[in-house]
């Protein structure tokens, strides 16, 4: 690996509910259907709720109290105990930013992303462990780090066999120097870090959301359920969420129609009208991930509009800044992850961009509340 997104985690691609042995680390059914067809996850369930059609394709989530992570012992430690949050009402975007709408951006702007630059050591020592040894200018090439699936079987130890660092590759090139985003405008945008979230946001008027907004947007009203349609897992069939159908990592046999990233609005909305909130990509949220952050706040009692932590923190690289990322991608499948779940989270290093790793906007302003 070449440069500071070269240096990622098994845990940053996608965490198993019950893991095989420790991953090596990476640095940078049909159930419902008719009734999911008629209406989305909402009216499968009965949700009612009046959703409020907002600014720019937003939708009007409406504050309440919610379970926050899971009691599922189970369940990654990260994600528990679960804890009684409060949140305010706030505008979601209905789906991902999409590369069209990144490019209006870019165009606007002149916005050259992370993974357009090249590596400054001295920004990318921040990511390795203590007296790491600065790499050979000639590897510090600007690119990102792109899923490249195994022709064959692999154990799912080492995520290095379906992940590399590709100079050239980024939002415009998201599989490297020869790809584009023909036909993919309705896609979408990958190869994003935080921070090029965060310019994007600042740039729409809008920001990332907390990652207490985002688990309660996505569970879309249906308070404890495993995940946004209700407890029952998706069948190998279902074209319920963007998610790997086959045997992972080396054989998708795109029984949805898509090997990666599917257009935005593929799949049912939720209860809010929000689309895609667990499949196709991961999401960037404005908090700063820590394993431990749910210990700490489930002896406060019911906690209102949490912010996050100040600092990050993972065990398993406790130097490498993290913010956290949610909703799980088209990568993942049970035999790996369960990561298609409201609960499910993770951090990722904040300079990272990746072929699964996306985000969408809020904000709090009642503007144009219909």
């Amino acid at each position: 690996m070449s440069s500071k997104r070269a240096r990622r985690t098994a845990e940053q691609t996608d965490q198993p509910p019950a893991p095989p042995p420790p991953p090596t680390r990476l640095s940078r059914r049909v159930f419902l259907f008719s009734a999911l067809a008629a209406g989305g996850f909402g009216a499968a369930y009965g949700i009612t709720k009046l959703v409020s059609r907002g600014p720019d394709g937003m939708k009007w989530i409406p504050g309440g109290e919610f379970t926050m992570g899971s009691a599922d012992s189970k369940l990654p430690r990260h994600e528990r105990p679960a804890h009684t949050i409060k949140v305010d009402g706030f505008w979601m975007d209905e789906t991902e930013v999409t590369n069209s709408a990144f490019r209006a951006f870019v165009d606007t702007t002149g916005y050259i992303t992370t993974a357009e630059k090249k590596p400054d050591w001295e920004e990318l020592k921040k990511f390795q462990p203590p007296d790491s040894p600065k790499p050979d200018e000639s590897r510090l090439v600007p690119g990102s780090m792109v899923f490249s699936p195994p022709a064959t079987p692999v154990p799912l130890n080492n995520a290095r066999l379906w992940w590399k660092y590709v100079p050239g590759a980024c939002w415009k090139h998201p599989s490297g120097p020869e790809s584009n985003l023909d036909g993919k405008d309705d896609h979408p945008v990958i190869q994003v870090s935080w921070d090029d979230a965060v310019a994007y946001c600042l740039w729409a008027g809008k920001r990332l959301p907390t990652e207490a907004e985002w688990e309660y947007a996505a569970r879309g009203g249906l308070e404890g359920k495993r995940y946004p349609w209700g407890d029952h897992a998706p069948a190998e069939e279902s074209k319920i969420a963007n998610i790997w159908h086959g045997g992972f990592p080396h054989r998708n046999i795109e029984l949805d129609g898509y090997t990666r990233t599917a257009p935005v609005r593929s799949y049912p909305a939720n209860g809010y009208g929000l689309f895609d909130m667990v499949g196709n990509v991961w999401e960037w949220c404005s908090d700063w991930y820590r394993a431990d952050e749910y210990d700490r706040r489930a002896s406060q009692g019911v906690v209102t509009n949490p912010q996050g932590p100040s600092e990050s923190w993972d065990p398993n690289e406790p130097w490498a800044p993290k913010r956290v990322t949610r909703g799980g991608s088209f990568l993942c499948h049970i035999s790996y992850c369960e990561s298609y779940r409201p609960a499910a989270r993770r951090g990722t290093a904040s300079d990272t961009g990746m072929s699964h790793i996306g985000f969408r906007c809020v904000t709090s302003k009642e503007i144009g509340r219909s």
